[in-house]
């Protein structure tokens, strides 16, 4: 190989009288400094400090070498080519890429590590004259020297480099730098998603690959580095078991900050959960806060907040910067229930770790507080006012939003207080700034309740005096306002200029504006504006029904409870509160015989079903009329949904039982009946969550329904009837009220739930126990279908299943022990059994007497509209996974 011509020694630099490694003649390397003689240009020259001898150095290139073996390896001889000059930096590096493909794992470590230790190499005066841009800015897929060196002269603006931290023992050693790419996510964490630039976090210290003295092992983990990010959480897992013998502490922790630098994170994640189970791992906090934020970042909460708790068991306080983006990620995540821990990291991050969150957090929090519709929101008017605080304690600005959204909050809550309302006013004024229209409404929605008329006049004339029209809310508290202060006409006043001047009223306008008529028990007046609703078309219905019917049965008027019963059930959706009032008109009508039929048509219909108040007026009707007989048939079913009798009627109750019973039973809480256990497990197989505190050993159920699927929607009434006595205070309703019930409701937190988390829900994640087989009922294959199961088009059945491959193995064992034969397709996390053909028939047949009569029909002909999930579950495939599924998919579901 032809070596360099001679050039004269020079005092600051070596002379190049190494040999050329194999450049390639074609490139350009007219934009790295050289010129067409392939001499230095002078500017170059200057800029690198070579002196006035900068116009003998020559560089000759020699032929492309044809064979790959010839070219040297960047670790022989980077080290003394990074002393030698810029020049030989270049030339290294050209003959590190010739062999990338082999060394494609270390590609992003050596390009990042080597360009610093060349920065450092500089002298003096080239740091001064020119600034040299960040060599991360080269991709790894670069191959040339033309790309490296047209970075060098790129028009953009180049960065500085900051040499003041370096020392002598760098050398040994990288830090985990944060990753440049800045995440972005939707809603409230889109702005404090941004302000994790300037965070300090620890820094992470990993030798570099080529200080490890044997090659074997240099060799082992460069192969590790290139093909754990290829293979799935069971691969890796095998893989590295395959590792025991000789890896180590720091080995592991090079393949984890490898794998975050080329953007793997979950691979990084399943190295650092195999490494905290060997004998000789040792907690590391800096590798841990790294990796915990590079999650975070990814919105992977679920890995992030998993690090996070490993921190605080191990008796350390998390970063400041693992704090921000843990709340981030869950501020970005729309999964129910991130909210709430958003809440409880950043009241730690305040109160465990004393730090001083940035102002973009306080604010994406808060912002994410009152995006909830009102009635939701207004739960977390504590938190609002503790985000408040924090703000002017630590000397942040408060934003106008900020005192708005409390005002709003404040005015949805329960007992109003008008001395903080107009302390938030005062210190708004203070601050300069006008209260808008959305303040001023909320205004209006706080005096509505308390009636305050004269404050509420006040906030009207600013509203008038505001641009673009005043809001058709306005209009609505304004009307309550009055009808408070015992003024019904004036709210009507308010109703007929809401129509003239916005060119017609809104559906919650009528709305009020009947339930304002109907209360003052004008009769013709109620009747005119529900003529005029229902021509309008505006919906819903339901609600100026139930308050026509409320006002007919407290004015005896019966003969028209009924018309008005069967209008609404001929233009809405069947509602049990329409059908109590009915009851209750022909109970006192003395029509028990219709009365009868009524209550045995809610009792069959699933969507309607009877309640507390339902039992206890036909209870009353037949105690009233003297049929003893059906009186205890009604007393025996209250007994079995644990209803309470009310006191009216249990003294003439516990007569009639007397004089046929020996001892009167009297409804028991608080114990699952054996419907109730049989249930629970199907539901839980189905996907339903358990939440447990283990410290006090108590457990709270968890119902989440499809508000999407119309089997939910039918499954959702008899859940909530079915474990009523057992509901939190939080989520029971009214009992006439029955569109009210919601999607998601929860039990309240007892230990006598505590068997059902240990098989099903242990250390908070889903399990199939070992005796399931003995608990496979048909009640219970039926819950599971309803609640985690669907139809196809085809007649097929799908089960959705959570849990390990041996529990699910358990289920299908004792399935065919019941001739139920089925496959299994795995989706991510999610294990699919699906039954087919006669097995498909044959459970259709075995849970039918259990399935709910409102169900029967999407059971026979299926319902495309509850099936969109299982329909991309493909069981044609041969193989027994059928793709992944997201973290927040498995989180939702």
């Amino acid at each position: 190989m032809p070596e360099l011509p001679a050039t004269p020694k020079l005092t600051t630099l070596p002379t190049f009288s190494r040999s050329c490694e194999a450049l390639n003649p074609l490139l350009s390397l007219r934009t790295a400094g050289f010129d067409a003689n392939l001499k230095l240009n002078p500017a170059t020259a200057k800029a690198m400090n070579f002196g006035p001898i900068a116009k003998d150095i020559q560089l000759t290139i020699p032929p492309l070498s044809s064979n790959p073996n010839s070219l040297l390896s960047l670790s022989s001889h980077m080290r003394l080519s990074l002393l030698s000059s810029p020049l030989s930096f270049l030339r290294c590096l050209t003959s590190s890429f010739s062999r990338l493909p082999r060394r494609r794992a270390l590609c992003n470590y050596c390009i990042h590590h080597r360009c610093r230790l060349f920065l450092r190499s500089l002298p003096e005066a080239a740091k001064t004259h020119q600034p040299f841009p960040s060599f991360q800015q080269v991709s790894c897929l670069s191959h040339s020297v033309e790309q490296l060196a047209c970075e060098l002269q790129s028009s953009e603006p180049l960065k500085k480099w900051d040499f003041s931290n370096y020392d002598d023992s760098d050398s040994d050693v990288f830090k985990l730098d944060d990753q440049p790419e800045a995440f972005k996510f939707e809603g409230g964490g889109a702005v404090a998603g941004r302000d994790t630039k300037h965070l300090e976090s620890p820094g992470v210290e990993v030798k570099e690959l080529e200080e490890v003295p044997e090659q074997w092992r240099r060799s082992r983990l460069a192969w590790l580095c290139k093909e754990l990010p290829a293979h799935k959480s069971g691969s890796v897992v095998r893989i590295l078991n395959g590792q025991r013998k000789w890896m180590r502490q720091d080995d592991a922790t090079y393949v984890v900050v490898h794998c975050t630098r080329i953007r793997e994170n979950e691979a990084a994640f399943k190295v650092y959960k195999w490494m905290m189970l060997q004998r000789w791992y040792r907690f590391d906090f800096a590798l841990a806060t790294k990796l915990a934020d590079y999650l975070g970042k990814e919105r992977k909460f679920l890995r992030c907040r998993e690090i996070f708790d490993d921190i605080i068991n191990q008796g350390r306080v998390p970063s400041e910067s693992t704090f921000h983006i843990l709340v981030v990620a869950y501020l970005g995540a729309s999964i129910e229930g991130c909210l709430d821990e958003a809440c409880t990291i950043y009241n730690r991050m305040i109160q465990l770790g004393g730090y001083s969150p940035r102002l973009s957090l306080h604010n994406s929090l808060f912002k994410a507080l009152v995006a909830k519709p009102g009635d939701e929101s207004k739960n977390y008017l504590k938190q609002a006012e503790f985000i408040y605080h924090n703000l002017v304690t630590t000397g942040l600005e408060v934003q106008q939003d900020i005192y708005g959204g409390l005002i709003w909050l404040h005015s949805y809550q329960e007992v109003i207080d008008k001395e903080r309302i107009m302390q938030l006013r005062d210190e708004m004024g203070l601050a300069g700034m006008e209260e808008v229209k959305d303040v001023l409404v909320s205004i209006l929605r706080a005096c509505a309740k308390d009636g305050d008329v004269e404050e509420a006049e006040k906030t009207w004339l600013k509203l008038i005096s505001c641009n673009g029209g005043i809001p058709s809310l306005a209009f609505v508290y304004r009307m309550e306002v009055f009808a408070k202060a015992g003024e019904p006409m004036k709210s009507l006043e308010t109703f007929r200029s809401m129509q003239e001047l916005l060119k017609g009223a809104t559906s919650t306008g009528y709305q009020k504006i009947i339930e304002i008529l109907c209360n003052a028990r004008h009769v013709e007046l109620a009747e005119l504006h529900m003529q005029g609703l229902v021509q309008s078309g505006l919906k819903p219905l339901t609600p100026s029904y139930v308050e026509m019917a409320t006002m007919y049965l407290g004015l005896s008027m019966h003969e028209k409870v009924e018309p008005t019963f069967l209008s609404c059930l001929e233009k809405c959706r069947p509602n049990r509160a329409i059908y109590n009032l009915y009851l209750d008109s022909l109970l006192k009508a003395g029509n028990f015989s219709k009365a009868e039929e009524i209550f045995n048509h809610m009792q069959s219909t699933e969507a309607i079903g009877v309640g507390a108040g339902s039992c206890n007026a036909i209870l009353s009707g037949y105690l009233a009329s003297g049929n003893h007989v059906k009186a205890e048939k009604v007393y025996d079913l209250m007994c079995k949904k644990r209803y309470d009798v009310e006191s009216s009627s249990m003294e003439k109750l516990e007569y009639v039982l007397s004089l046929t019973r020996k001892e009167v039973k009297k409804p028991v809480s608080l114990k699952l009946s054996a419907e109730q256990r049989e249930a629970l497990v199907g539901l839980l197989l189905g996907g339903l969550q358990i939440d447990s505190d283990e410290p006090r050993k108590k457990h709270m159920i968890r119902f989440v329904l499809n508000e999407n699927s119309n089997t939910h929607s039918v499954l959702r009434r008899h859940l909530y009837d079915q474990y009523h006595e057992w509901l939190h205070p939080s989520c029971r309703r009214d009992d006439d009220s029955g569109d009210s019930v919601p999607f998601r409701f929860s039990t309240i937190a007892h230990s006598y739930f505590g068997f059902y988390a240990d098989q099903f829900w242990p250390r908070g994640r889903p399990t199939i126990p070992k005796m399931i087989h003995r608990w496979l009922s048909p009640r219970a294959l039926a819950y599971w279908y309803m609640y985690g199961g669907y139809r196809l088009q085809s007649g097929d059945i799908l089960l959705k299943l959570k849990g390990d491959s041996e529990g699910v193995e358990k289920v299908v064992k004792a399935l065919r022990a019941r001739s139920l034969e089925c496959r299994v397709k795995r989706k991510g996390r999610v294990f699919w059994i699906g039954f087919f053909g006669n097995s498909s028939a044959w459970f259709r047949k075995l849970v039918e007497p259990y399935v709910l009569d409102g169900l029967q029909d999407y059971l026979q002909g299926g319902n495309p509209n509850d099936s969109e999930e299982a329909q991309g579950v493909n069981f044609d495939s041969e193989s027994d996974v059928d793709g992944e599924e997201s973290e927040q998919n498995d989180s939702s579901s």
